[in-house]
């Protein structure tokens, strides 16, 4: 196998939860560009139709469902009709997810279950909906975006941290439990990256200075910068395509070096 077969997803279909726009677009894009036929979910018709409008324009033939994750009865109802359409899905990325910045003090419960939900119950969901058609094929690729705050705690993020660190060991159960069927399931850690749900944490202030965590996070990081979902298309590609095919329960972080790194002294 050349090299270029090895990272090829060509006939390979994909299905990328909450792929509308951010980390999950750009990782369609990337498996798009590499040959594969992409399939994603939205849980409104406003999103749906623009994230279309949006691949439309990059000039990827994108198929879009509405679906919530977190519905059992409509995750099976969206695999069997991407199964249809596009066939047996090879590669699910569980990308969907929340994040609530509160006190866990002033957390309701019913806030910290809706992120366990969205963040950790749905991926269980899609993944058990993909496993018998991957069994069925002989192969398949499951990749969760686990996120640093797997490994990380911090203020106002419990909720997302305890649904990261059980995303962590659902992924690594996952390969344990179905590597004997040439099924590879591996985590992807994302660092802070420039996206929507971060922009609030990049705002300028008043005065023109950069926001106090921008700050905070551009000196915890080595490489001094945000990530990008650029950044994270190379990754993805690798953990979908044959070049990982013995990779299995593991989780790359992309995160420019912030765990490797105790930062500067003061």
């Amino acid at each position: 196998m050349s090299m270029n077969q090895m990272f090829s997803l060509e006939g390979k279909t994909a299905l990328v939860t909450g792929a509308a726009y951010g980390i999950g677009f750009a990782i369609a894009e990337a498996f798009a560009a590499a040959g594969a036929k992409i399939a994603f979910n939205c849980r409104s018709e406003e999103h749906l139709k623009q994230a279309l409008e949006d691949y439309a324009a990059k000039g990827i033939q994108a198929k879009g469902y509405l679906c919530d994750v977190t519905d059992e009865a409509q995750v099976q109802a969206m695999v069997a009709e991407i199964e249809k359409e596009l066939g047996v899905i090879d590669i699910l990325v569980n990308n969907a997810g929340i994040i609530k910045r509160i006190p866990m003090t002033e957390m309701k419960a019913e806030e910290f279950r809706q992120v366990i939900d969205i963040d950790l119950n749905a991926p269980f969901i899609v993944s058990k909906a993909v496993l018998p058609g991957m069994i069925r094929k002989g192969h398949g690729k499951i990749i969760n975006v686990c996120s640093m705050m797997s490994e990380l705690g911090r203020e106002t993020v419990s909720a997302y941290a305890a649904a990261k660190g059980g995303l962590k060991m659902l992924t690594k159960n996952i390969a344990s439990e179905y590597g004997e069927y040439n099924i590879q399931c591996n985590g992807i850690g994302p660092g802070y990256i420039a996206t929507p749900q971060t922009a609030p944490l990049r705002e300028k202030q008043a005065d023109g200075s950069r926001h106090p965590f921008d700050q905070f996070i551009v000196s915890k990081t080595p490489q001094a910068r945000w990530g990008t979902p650029e950044d994270l298309m190379g990754p993805a590609v690798f953990l979908a395509s044959d070049a990982s095919n013995f990779v299995n329960g593991h989780i790359l972080y992309v995160d420019g070096g912030i765990l490797a790194y105790i930062g500067k002294q003061p």
